[in-house]
């Protein structure tokens, strides 16, 4: 149709909009006169360069059939990855003595303040613990609760010299428990072969060691099977 534009103008206006510009007009804008030639060279490299993916038959198509819509290519952002932060090894630890209690610090007294709250921390996540509470659920709680501050004693051991140790647990390894006496003496009793007992509010709890050679950390996640008996 005579007159009719990509942008719908139609009438007399449309050659005005698409006419060449006066040299006159040119000097105003600071822009340099082109020939046709050259504005067709200019839009078709702009259009390749514009849309990449599109070959030139298909630009040409595009062209002389509809209005032309120009893409836009986002760079895709490479994700940095994150440096992982590397702990101290076994050793490192043992030679930096992170885990010693130094002697004037092996008070019995000094972590009495720790075994309330350590009472605190387990009667709350009990929900309180009473009478009519079920034995079984307790114990199951019991069993994953954190034990740093609690009450044990030895009651069966293969070895009788354990039997009989009592003490606030200071700290607990996956096979050892370090316990404080009332008579300030450190203790290392290990795990193995050897049988726990700690008492709460009437509730006793009996830690079996060969079955308990677990970390803090992962106790809470271990499910532990309730058996009539266990042999040392």
């Amino acid at each position: 149709m005579e007159g009719e534009s990509l942008t719908g103008c139609t009438g007399p206006l449309a050659p005005e909009l698409y006419r060449r510009l006066r040299p006159q007009d040119t000097g105003e804008l600071r822009l340099q006169p082109q020939s046709s030639e050259e504005a067709k060279e200019f839009v078709n490299a702009f259009l390749k360069l514009s849309m990449p993916k599109k070959k030139d038959n298909a630009i040409q198509d595009m062209l002389t059939r509809k209005a032309v819509v120009l893409e836009h290519y986002a760079k895709k952002k490479t994700k940095q990855k994150r440096k992982k932060t590397k702990g101290f090894t076994a050793k490192q630890r043992r030679e930096m003595r992170l885990f010693e209690i130094e002697p004037k610090q092996q008070r019995y007294a000094i972590f009495l303040p720790l075994h309330q709250l350590w009472k605190q921390y387990i009667r709350d996540l009990c929900h309180g613990l009473k009478p009519e509470s079920q034995p079984y659920i307790v114990q199951g709680k019991l069993l994953k609760a954190d034990l740093h501050g609690a009450i044990i004693t030895v009651t069966k051991s293969k070895c009788p010299s354990y039997v009989g140790i009592t003490g606030i647990v200071l700290q607990e390894f996956k096979r050892v428990f370090k316990i404080i006496t009332k008579e300030d003496k450190l203790k290392v009793v290990p795990k193995f072969n050897n049988v726990f007992s700690f008492e709460i509010d009437g509730f006793i709890s009996y830690i079996y060691g060969n079955k308990f050679q677990l970390r803090a950390s992962e106790r809470s996640a271990k499910k532990f099977k309730f058996r009539g008996s266990i042999d040392l």
